[in-house]
């Protein structure tokens, strides 16, 4: 800003004398504009001293005059709860005693020494004596550690934990053990739990979620496989990983115990996306895993060592050449008639081969079974009709093989889904020819199925959006199922009602009944927003189902009022 001025100015940052000479005022300098900037200068505190008063204005008076009042009243209750008495104390002192001491006579003898050598000594002895006692806390320290790291020690903290949890999930545990759910008076929470389980039972066929298996090395990664272990019910393997993207990720191994639902009992890292995986029924301990890479590995859960391994293939040079899609064992025959049998671990791969694998010095080793070949199909006209005719199998390329699944009660026979959407039905005892073919998907079979009831009845699912039903002697399915527009990426049998079983589809998870429906599914249960289903199992012990997702979680889903009767086998008229 400026000032127009038209007499003298003086400023103040200008230190003008006393005796300046008075001049001449003329009209041009009246004339002349003159700027003059004002300024506010720095305040300086020279003092301060905070008050001791609060004004009745100020933010913090109410919170003051509370402090005052509280204060106040511990003065005047600090009067009569004031316990000290004031009292005279005359402290005894004791008469003196004298104690003598006998011992025998002293012998004395001269002796020279130095003293560097006295000095040198007394500094070693004071050292000696300080090593002493870091050696003890050393010592000390170290006994605490292994303490901590022994397996009896470990064991007893895995027993408090189970306890503790399983207190904490009561309801839902005692649902899943279909036991009777106690309400506990002092809990509201658990209370409503289980109002709210019992008391919808006229309802129509639904699911409940009991729990979630998920921690976070788990989280976020996508759920490829699951497995019970077939001693212990309770018990069950989830394989993760990402291999339908282009950077691949390390696999990981997660054992759930029913008896821990918030910490995995045994974790298995793997270099490779883990595909499949399947438990021993000999060696309940012993864990087959194949990966992306096309390597497969045994593994024992019950060591601590997450990375330790018995044996694998990865050295072989009969190994799979491309992901290993499915593994299991199985007992093969190995006697004419039938009664020695053995356990054998066998494997399909993207390679098109199934192979059957043997321990082999450090390292498992295979022979392969059979060889899936592609096969052409050729259509004429014969008489103004159209016949279709299979042609020769050809030897130039294998189509991957993706499931196969074992008959119930001839081990021998088995069912496998090839890339192309057919379906082979194989002999272990025939490895250049299939037994039959199956041709009605025409996008790959994802999985196959044998009914636990009926041995001649088998379900598969496929990236063409269907169910299919099919009966092993005939060649075109019995029935067809479809619900959504999606790919079906698993289906499973029900081991305790034979017309039901399961299937997810990314999308949903959908629970089928035969004797009640086979036009839709009884219950169907959406997929949380953006993540994918992609892998079902049903329970031995419960009448619960268990679904893996993208996400990393596996849920525990329970089925309530399921009105299906104890038939012993599928009763569907063809």
């Amino acid at each position: 800003m400026f000032i127009r001025v038209f007499s003298y100015i003086f400023l103040l940052d200008v230190k003008v004398k006393k005796d300046t000479e008075k001049e001449q005022v003329t009209e041009d300098m009246l004339k002349d504009i003159t700027e003059v900037f004002i300024s506010e200068t720095d305040t300086f505190s020279l003092l301060d001293m905070p008050s001791s008063f609060v004004s009745v204005d100020a933010d913090e008076a109410e919170a003051t005059i509370a402090r005052n009042h509280q204060y106040e009243e511990v003065c005047r209750n600090r009067v009569s709860r004031d316990k000290t008495v004031e009292r005279s104390v005359q402290t005894l002192t004791g008469t003196t005693k004298n104690k003598h001491v006998q011992s025998n006579g002293l012998m004395v003898v001269d002796a020279g020494n130095t003293e560097s050598v006295f000095l040198y000594l007394s500094s070693v002895s004071a050292s000696g004596s300080l090593k002493e006692v870091d050696v003890k806390a050393l010592n000390a320290e170290m006994e605490w550690e292994l303490i901590m790291l022994s397996e009896t020690f470990q064991l007893y903290l895995q027993t408090v934990e189970r306890s503790i949890l399983q207190n904490s999930f009561h309801p839902q545990l005692a649902a899943y053990r279909q036991l009777p759910v106690l309400g506990d008076p002092e809990s509201p929470v658990k209370n409503e739990i289980v109002e709210q389980r019992t008391g919808d039972t006229d309802g129509g066929p639904s699911l409940q979620c009991l729990w979630v298996f998920s921690c976070e090395l788990s989280r976020g990664r996508s759920v490829s496989c699951m497995t019970w272990n077939r001693k212990n019910p309770d018990l069950l393997a989830v394989g993760h990983g990402e291999f339908n993207s282009g950077n691949q990720k390390p696999g990981l191994v997660s054992c759930w115990s029913i008896k821990n639902l918030k910490w995995p009992e045994h974790i298995v890292h793997c270099d490779s996306a883990v595909t499949t995986l399947d438990f021993s029924a000999n060696s309940p301990s012993q864990l087959a895993v194949g990966t992306h890479d096309g390597s497969i590995t045994i593994h024992n859960v019950h060591s601590q060592d997450n990375r330790s391994h018995g044996v694998s293939s990865r050295d072989s040079p009969n190994r799979h050449l491309g992901p290993v899609w499915q593994l299991r064992w199985t007992q093969q025959e190995v006697s004419s008639t039938g009664e020695e049998k053995v356990e054998a671990l066998l494997s399909v791969g993207a390679d098109g081969r199934i192979s059957k694998w043997f321990s082999f010095k450090d390292g498992l080793d295979c022979i392969d079974l059979m060889k899936l070949r592609r096969i052409q199909n050729t259509e004429t006209k014969a008489g103004g009709k159209r016949t279709e005719m299979m042609a020769e199998s050809v030897l130039t390329a294998l189509t991957p093989g993706l499931c196969f699944d074992f008959h119930p009660t001839d081990s021998s026979i088995y069912l496998t889904g090839t890339w192309e959407g057919l379906i082979h039905q194989c002999s272990c005892s025939n490895s250049e020819q299939f037994l039959e073919t199956y041709r009605k998907h025409f996008c790959p079979v994802n999985c196959v199925a044998w009914s636990p009831f009926n041995p001649d009845v088998f379900l598969s699912c496929s990236s063409d959006w269907t169910i299919q039903l099919w009966k092993q002697h005939h060649l075109k399915p019995v029935l067809g199922f479809i619900s959504a527009q999606k790919a079906v990426y698993d289906i499973k049998w029900s081991p305790k009602w034979p017309t039901v079983f399961g299937a997810v589809n990314g999308g949903q998870l959908e629970i089928w009944d035969l004797s009640s429906s086979i036009l839709d599914p009884v219950i169907v249960q959406p997929a949380a927003p953006g993540v994918r289903m992609t892998s079902l199992l049903f329970s031995s012990q419960a009448d619960c189902v268990v679904v893996g997702d993208s996400d990393g979680h596996v849920t525990v889903y329970q089925l309530k009022n399921l009105n299906v009767g104890e038939q012993s086998q599928v009763t569907l008229s063809w």
